[in-house]
């Protein structure tokens, strides 16, 4: 029998924020960003959520990023996130995603989530949401610290590539399978799939999918995780810990991601 599977997003398609920004905030009262550097995360976490911004402001937001991470201390960082996980992540999960995730799985089809942000963050939210598998970037560590570099890529072409490979490992039907994404540069991730759905899209994929007759799906109802799905307990669980290294980068990994595609990826 032919198998399926529905690819998600996770950034603005799960996830009604940027899961790096969201916790400048946290990060600054832990000591390792300043008010300032709170400041531009909230102008960051603004263009990212209205759409509109173009290579330029994603190539400064990288560099803003890329400098910030770099020399974080990982475990300082995993314990900040670990104390805050509920208070930042819970209250932005959306409600419609959630109701996607569990269709589809009742359904039969596999759960992927397939996103630029990092392992840490990506696999733990994956558990939490039921799904089967996890495609996502990982980031440089050297000697318990982030480098500001990340050691592999899942954005753009990569996303279709590493789709396809699951695809053949696990003998899932493209023809029969779901993708959801709301960025533009995720359409070679979108266009291998029978089902493609553009969410939240920003303008240039929400032209790609006029023109290419792909349904827009609109989410507008974050809701806390905890109502919907259970949460670990509080406490520095390995669930917990895990969501702290991808948390702090996945704001690096994405604006990397747009920086990468612009450049042929």
């Amino acid at each position: 029998m032919a198998r399926a599977a529905a690819f998600f997003d996770l950034d603005k398609t799960i996830i009604a924020k940027s899961s790096t920004l969201a916790f400048s905030k946290p990060f600054q009262a832990g000591g390792l960003i300043s008010r300032r550097a709170v400041l531009r995360s909230v102008y960051a976490q603004f263009v990212f959520l209205a759409g509109g911004a173009d290579h330029d402001q994603m190539e400064k937001l990288r560099q803003f990023m890329s400098s910030l991470v770099a020399g974080w201390d990982v475990a300082t960082v995993r314990e900040i996130v670990a104390e805050t996980l509920h208070h930042v992540v819970d209250p932005i999960v959306y409600d419609e995603a959630v109701s996607l995730i569990a269709e589809h799985s009742l359904a039969g089809l596999d759960v992927v989530i397939v996103s630029a942000s990092g392992t840490e963050v990506v696999e733990p939210i994956g558990e939490l949401l039921g799904a089967d598998h996890v495609v996502a970037s990982r980031l440089q560590v050297v000697d318990g610290k982030y480098t500001g570099e990340i050691d592999y890529y899942a954005y753009g072409k990569e996303k279709a590539r590493a789709i396809r490979s699951l695809a053949d490992e696990r003998c899932y039907d493209l023809a029969l399978c779901h993708g959801y994404s709301d960025s533009v540069t995720d359409v070679p991730m979108l266009e291998i799939v029978g089902h493609p759905h553009a969410v939240n899209p920003d303008k240039d994929l929400r032209k790609e999918a006029a023109a290419r007759g792909w349904p827009v799906l609109e989410f507008d109802k974050p809701v806390a995780l905890r109502a919907r799905v259970p949460l670990p307990p509080t406490g520095p669980t390995l669930a917990a810990l895990a969501v702290g290294g991808a948390v702090t980068v996945g704001g690096v990994l994405w604006a990397q991601s747009r920086r990468r595609q612009h450049g042929g990826a």
